[in-house]
């Protein structure tokens, strides 16, 4: 199918306005009730889950935990630092997107006691539930990096951190438009651990590509990507078209390597390796810590996997389909924290929030709950500015576009660059309203 500039930016535009008008019909349906239902986490999720509630519930007691006072739009982090947008493209603050109708307690949570449905906040504040909603998000495990600190982050030393926050994603920028500038040795990496959108390494490492290739220098440097494990995503059909992509860009792969350690002043990163530590010096590198539970769920809670491959990081024993938790009835995950499969993008949470609306809504009303998550994860994986592939996926690894015939998710076109360029950010902002 053709289409022309204006014909795709008309269809992008038509699929968020459906996106934000989804639902509204089974959202009119008021149940009263005298519920008491707490979110821990005002992002994404926990946002759209209490304007949705708020519409459906008359009469509950919707209390959010969270001391934040700004709202993150991470998906913005990676054009931030490719120096398409200011660090306040990202920062709004938390109050605005929070309905009239809930309470915001503007404190860290402390402990989860789901035996007496109780939540604690670091101050010692004590509140009771009926029904609990875990959202709040994972935690950046920055001290588990010998040597690192977010001080270095943009002092001209060749380090950055995307994930970080806005304004640290502004200075990797720097960082990166200074290396592409005189060329060296750029390293990429991830972690070994679940980690939110795990296309952001890829994508950065392709835009840093595309800026030195633009300058001029990408003779003068070389990449290098350090995969955890044999892989360089976890869908076999996108791995293989990566791994084809990294050759073209001529981007070296080494794999089995997770960043232990790191030099600033020797500029070099010290990997654990089946073979045993590897070093490697960069002249440019992003970065990305492990990504774990917080600390309230990890260790003051028995919230997480007791066994298995996500109870160290102490992600939520949730069921995979309904994200109810397997343990305690009365409590739920939704976003990054759900210990599930797949799922740590925005995207996902867009899909996980009505699932669990729904279960705590029928549990009210004495229903029976008919949404499920099937695990849905979407990666607008750039591969160079303007240019992307609208990788979108469920737990089976089967691609599921959501505009067959006008994106196909692996190829780099310009409508799937202007979708996370432009259309993304008015789709999430529906979703915080409870209207996507």
């Amino acid at each position: 199918m053709s289409l022309n500039r204006r014909q795709a930016l008309a269809t992008l535009m038509a699929g968020a306005a459906l996106a934000g008008a989804a639902g509204g019909e089974a959202r009119a349906q008021r149940i009263e009730t005298s519920a008491r239902i707490v979110i821990l986490g005002a992002g994404a999720a926990g946002a759209a889950l209490a304007n949705r509630l708020s519409e459906r519930l008359d009469g509950a007691v919707i209390t959010v935990i969270d001391p934040r006072v700004e709202h993150w739009y991470q998906p913005g982090f990676t054009l931030i630092a490719a120096g398409l947008k200011p660090a306040s493209y990202s920062v709004s603050r938390t109050t605005d997107w929070l309905p009239r109708g809930a309470t915001l307690l503007a404190e860290a949570v402390a402990e989860i006691d789901p035996e007496a449905k109780t939540v604690t906040t670091e101050s010692g504040v004590s509140v009771g539930y009926d029904y609990l909603v875990v959202a709040t998000g994972l935690v950046l495990d920055w001290g588990a990096i010998e040597g690192f600190s977010l001080d270095l982050v943009g002092q001209g030393n060749g380090i950055g951190a995307v994930y970080a926050s806005p304004e640290h994603a502004a200075k990797t920028w720097a960082e990166m438009d200074r290396f592409t500038e005189t060329g060296g040795r750029a390293v990429f990496l991830r972690p070994a651990t679940e980690m939110k959108c795990a296309g952001a390494p890829l994508k950065y490492a392709f835009l840093t590509d595309d800026y030195a290739r633009r300058k001029g220098t990408r003779g003068r440097s070389e990449f290098i990507y350090a995969a955890n494990n044999q892989s360089l995503f976890g869908v076999p059909i996108v791995n293989e078209k990566l791994r084809m992509l990294f050759e073209r860009q001529e981007i070296g792969v080494v794999h089995d390597h997770v960043l232990k350690a790191i030099d600033p002043g020797a500029k070099t990163l010290t990997f654990d390796t089946p073979g045993g530590e590897e070093t490697l010096e960069f002249d440019f590198t992003n970065v990305i810590p492990p990504m774990r539970a917080p600390e309230a769920v990890r260790n003051n809670s028995p919230l997480g996997w007791q066994e298995g491959p996500w109870s160290a990081d102490g992600w939520l024993e949730v069921d995979r389909a309904t994200l109810r938790h397997v343990r305690y009835p009365e409590v739920w995950a939704a976003g990054d924290i759900a210990g599930v499969p797949k799922g740590k993008t925005a995207a996902s949470a867009k899909w996980q929030v009505p699932v669990v609306e729904d279960g705590i809504v029928s549990a009210i009303a004495g229903t029976e709950a008919t949404e499920t998550y099937d695990g849905y994860t979407s990666c607008p994986l750039i591969t160079r500015v303007g240019r992307a592939m609208l990788i979108e996926f469920d737990y089976h690894n089967n691609l599921v576009p959501s505009f067959p015939g006008v994106i196909a998710p692996l190829e780099e076109l310009w409508i799937s660059w202007l979708m996370k360029e432009v259309a993304l950010k008015a789709t999430y902002n529906a979703m915080l309203r409870g209207r996507a």
